[in-house]
């Protein structure tokens, strides 16, 4: 399968015999682009068809951005949510696009983010969990905000999350995201949680552990 035109820009590897495949759909962090994740392309099972989006929002002098950050002195930081949710909706556009134009398995989409990219892969999850099957969140929160209304009424049966975070993380508190799985069991959302002694990154034996779990969901 050739490269298609999206809504976002993106990277795309074609899965290997497999005529309807699974996907793993990428989305970076704040000031990254679609080349960060997908260097993990090659490691991951050749089954997948993997897709890395870049966000919309330019961030000069490089990188792009899924919504603003806001720095205050008084509040801590803070998140631009009607950015959010737009862009929440232009990759759901992308998913539905990649399912008719690339001809992949609807009901095999893995969304795998890193930062800002997990919030919103939560997000988009939450808000139509008949999208997605897994999400494999690297160092990143849930954010309620950013999710449709009245998404706890949601079906969400065959959902799965993989969360982990550095235990030293110095941009995102380890504290917010070891709320994540607790936070999705009151939801019923299967949820596997790991801690890593590194900082806002992927440890090696990080990548070795979401590997094995994408295995066997």
């Amino acid at each position: 399968m050739n490269k298609q035109t999206l809504p976002l820009e993106h990277n795309y590897k074609a899965a290997i015999n497999n005529k309807i495949p699974p996907a793993i759909i990428m989305l970076h962090g704040y000031g990254s682009d679609e080349n960060d994740l997908f260097s993990f392309a090659n490691e991951l099972p050749e089954k997948y068809a993997i897709f890395s989006l870049k966000a919309p929002l330019p961030l000069p002098p490089q990188g792009n951005a899924w919504y603003s950050i806001y720095f205050d002195a008084g509040s801590g930081k803070f998140n631009n949510t009607e950015e959010a949710i737009e862009s929440r909706d232009l990759v759901l556009q992308c998913i539905n696009e990649i399912i008719e134009k690339y001809e992949i398995d609807a009901d095999n989409i893995t969304l795998l983010g890193f930062s800002q990219g997990t919030i919103l892969s939560y997000s988009i999850a939450m808000s139509y969990p008949q999208k997605i099957k897994n999400v494999i969140g690297l160092s990143g929160y849930i954010d309620e905000e950013m999710c449709i209304k009245d998404y706890r009424k949601n079906d969400f049966s065959n959902l799965n999350v993989y969360s982990s975070h550095g235990s030293v993380d110095q941009v995102i508190p380890v504290d917010w995201a070891r709320k994540t799985a607790p936070f999705l069991k009151e939801l019923n959302i299967s949820c596997a949680y790991s801690e890593f002694p590194v900082g806002h990154g992927v440890a090696p034996q990080n990548f070795h552990e979401l590997k094995a779990w994408l295995e066997s969901h």
